[in-house]
């Protein structure tokens, strides 16, 4: 079994990443913006109280995104070879409460990999990725709004989890295919020390 998180500011290529993880080492996907956008969509309670969060470039409140979080884990036999987590966690009471998820299923986090790209990069890209896919919150205001809590609320991430050495900071600028490459040689390192 192997447990990743995917971590990076907005744009930083998280999806796009999880993707090749996932077909590389047969890992189930939990993109948590993912399934907000789909609670939204079908207006849910869920999604309409997620989406007043989300339209204004929050995060959702810690409680309720585990509650998500261990719903998923639940009902989803596909786990059992190991998840990529994309966009979880985001805060520091999410991290502690994902090693307590997996701790209670005989399992653990292996490795962390953050994905580091400049921010001006990272405008760009939502912009970009705005203008392809009318994704609502790929504007400036709540780009920008993004980037602040980003930086506020999850950024500390990186050293809570460089602390207990599950952190890969990894180049997220350049080409998609060689940014894979030093992830799993990374990912391929970091586990065969732990095993």
């Amino acid at each position: 079994m192997l447990n990743i998180v995917l971590f990076g500011a907005p744009g930083s290529g998280k999806g796009t990443q999880s993707a090749k993880l996932i077909d590389r080492y047969g890992l189930y996907h939990i993109s948590t913006g993912e399934l907000l956008r789909d609670h939204i969509s079908k207006g849910t309670e869920l999604g309409k109280i997620a989406d007043s969060y989300i339209s204004k470039g929050h995060l959702i409140p810690d409680d309720l995104m585990i509650r998500i979080l261990d719903e998923v884990l639940n009902k989803e036999a596909s786990v059992k070879n190991g998840v990529v987590f994309d966009g979880f966690p985001r805060t520091i009471p999410q991290a502690e409460a994902l090693e307590k998820l997996l701790e209670k299923r005989g399992t653990e986090l292996h490795a962390v990999v953050g994905l580091e790209v400049p921010e001006e990069e990272l405008i760009d890209r939502m912009i970009a990725r705005g203008k392809e896919t009318g994704r609502a919150d790929d504007n400036i205001d709540t780009i920008k709004n993004r980037l602040e809590v980003y930086r506020n609320q999850t950024l500390p991430l990186k050293d809570y989890y460089s602390k207990n050495g599950k952190y890969l900071g990894i180049n997220g600028s350049g080409i998609v295919d060689e940014i894979f490459d030093n992830i799993t040689d990374g990912i391929d390192k970091k586990t065969t020390l732990t095993k």
